[in-house]
């Protein structure tokens, strides 16, 4: 689940602020939220299709509902701050939007534990979606808010902080969920998870919920945190706005009838095989309109700059694109691993089998971020080496150790040690420049991909699973190379990234439903095309840069 945008380069501070550890605390607390529920829904859906009776794509509806919340909540902030010439987030301050999210994410946790008791997947689905609905609020307000907290000049290493805390979150995500869901019982077999308690269940969201509560009250009464109001006016941006209008209604239409495919007078008239093709029509479909839609737009906004905000600028417009496609990539990964490892070429696992397989996935994005963290230390050039093979180990042994203590059998994934330095090496001969990491990094998981494609076995699910290692470090790229030389616009380019989180709702759901058309096993080839866009936009992003005269691999170099 990706956190707040790294900082890569950090200002030069003429003093020293001490930083306020209290709330920083508290604030990597939220981090840890947002990689705990993210990584835990992936055991969920196999649950839920198990629980409820559903196919690969109604039980992707969990990613869906929790991944269109950040648009959506997203472009709500963008449109009260395009129409009434106020950010919203700038208005209230830091401190009270992430009170207010916090608030509402617990408000998600009551609706989750009210359907959980009436056992209603519908409902579930709800609850999820308010929940990422405050989770986009408080990422919103995050990142200036942890920049607020002490010297500037250490900023960056405060939002890396955090990003760790959500690697460690995604990490344990599913290993606590699988606690609640199948208890301390590791081999529950797929028919007997129909029969299975939900109470644990409304356990663990009432401890969620009002942990969701004990950081709002930290936050409120802490006089120590900044209040972040921002009194600056931002600039209108209407046809950015009539844009995304125009593209929120265009999902709904065609995501309306997939929903509703299952009606009973549709599955009277209507062949199985005609049914499952036009639901993946409709999803293709949707991903035609983000796809095409972006494009469109960038290609007007070039033409006529006025009206479209940040979106005059090309990387922006293509950033987003990469955003939709590497958070869809990440999420359909680990949403659909716990299905392929059901098959007797990749193991024949239960559900609650799955679960170490699961946590090395999310914990793969730990492994990774650590490797990236090593950047931001001030340490000698032979140190900085030792350590970029040093935490990712570390890193590695973490999470076996926590699979160990939760009485699962790591031993399967001790040789998955060799993706680790693999990924170590690759990080290394990135030189921690944003164009090359990407690049190197897509094209990595394009080879991960393919080589889990065609084979099986142990070989094809350390492939798989080496994804995560690939995506662990894309998101701060991504961010950064879209965002350079937008100057005044940044702010409204960052929020505009932020609703394209919107791929992690759209993209799993297809590869879910490919699960369903032509197996499992072959669906990954979605993530090979997802990683091939990366590795282009790495390519053409840094052209479009150079033409306006930004060299950004240097100016993050020096």
């Amino acid at each position: 689940m990706p956190s707040t945008p790294d900082l890569l380069t950090e200002p030069k501070s003429t003093s020293s602020i001490p930083t306020n550890y209290g709330a920083l605390g508290t604030l990597v607390t939220v981090f840890f939220f947002w990689g705990f529920i993210a990584a835990g829904n992936s055991i969920f859906i196999p649950f839920c299709k198990e629980y409820f009776n559903l196919d690969q794509f109604q039980s992707m509806l969990i990613d869906f509902a929790f991944y269109t919340a950040y648009y959506f909540g997203a472009l709500g902030l963008f449109a009260y701050g395009s129409m009434g010439g106020n950010d919203l987030v700038g208005k209230w301050g830091y401190k009270r939007s992430i009170i207010f999210g916090l608030l509402f994410s617990a408000l998600g946790a009551v609706v989750m534990i009210m359907a959980v008791e009436a056992n209603t997947f519908n409902g579930m689905l709800m609850g999820f979606f308010i929940v990422a609905l405050g989770f986009s609020l408080q990422q919103t307000a995050a990142q200036p808010f942890a920049i607020s907290l002490g010297d500037p000049a250490t900023g960056a290493s405060r939002v890396n902080l955090g990003g760790g805390i959500n690697s460690f979150g995604t990490t344990i995500g599913p290993v606590l969920v699988a606690l609640a869901l199948f208890g301390t019982t590791r081999e529950v077999t797929n028919e007997q998870i129909a029969s299975l308690s939900l109470d644990k269940v409304v356990i663990l969201y009432s401890v969620v919920g009002a942990l969701f509560v004990a950081a709002a009250l930290l936050f409120y009464f802490s006089k120590k945190v900044p209040s972040g109001i921002i009194e600056e006016k931002s600039e209108k941006a209407h046809k950015a706005l009539i844009f995304l209008i125009l593209l929120s209604a265009l999902l709904l239409i065609c995501f309306i009838p997939v929903f509703n495919s299952y009606r009973t007078s549709i599955v009277e008239t209507t062949s199985k095989e005609v049914l499952e093709m036009t639901r993946m029509n409709w999803l293709l479909m949707a991903l035609a309109a983000v796809v095409i839609g972006l494009l469109i737009a960038g290609i007007s906004a070039r033409r006529t700059a006025v009206g479209w905000g940040a979106m005059r600028y090309p990387q922006l417009v293509l950033g987003m694109l990469a955003i939709f496609v590497y958070v869809g990539v990440e999420v359909a990964i680990g949403s659909n691993l716990s299905e392929l490892l059901k098959g007797e070429a990749f193991g024949g696992l239960s559900a609650s089998e799955t679960t170490p397989y699961v946590s090395m996935y999310w914990g793969s994005m730990m492994i990774g971020r650590w490797t990236g963290a090593v950047a931001a230390f001030k340490v000698n050039n032979t140190t900085r080496v030792i350590l970029k093979f040093v935490a990712p180990l570390v890193a590695f042994l973490v999470i076996l150790i926590v699979g160990t203590l939760a009485g699962y059998e790591m031993q399967p994934l001790y040789y998955y040690i060799f993706c680790v330095l693999m990924q170590a090496v690759a990080a290394y001969l990135t030189q921690d420049k944003p164009a090359k990491t990407l690049l190197i990094f897509g094209a990595l998981g394009m080879f991960s991909m393919l080589v889990g494609l065609t084979n099986e076995g142990m070989l094809s699910v350390y492939a798989f699973l080496a994804g995560g290692l690939c995506c662990s470090i894309m998101w701060p790229c991504i961010f950064s190379l879209s965002l350079a030389g937008l100057g005044k616009y940044t702010t409204q380019g960052a929020a505009f990234l932020i609703m394209m989180i919107l791929g992690g709702g759209i993209i799993p759901p297809i590869q879910g439903k490919m699960a369903d058309i032509i197996g499992i096993h072959e669906s990954f080839w979605i993530p090979f095309a997802c990683f091939a866009y990366l590795a282009i936009f790495a390519y053409v992003v840094k052209k479009v840069l150079s033409r306006q005269g930004i060299d950004y691999d240097a100016t993050v170099k020096n």
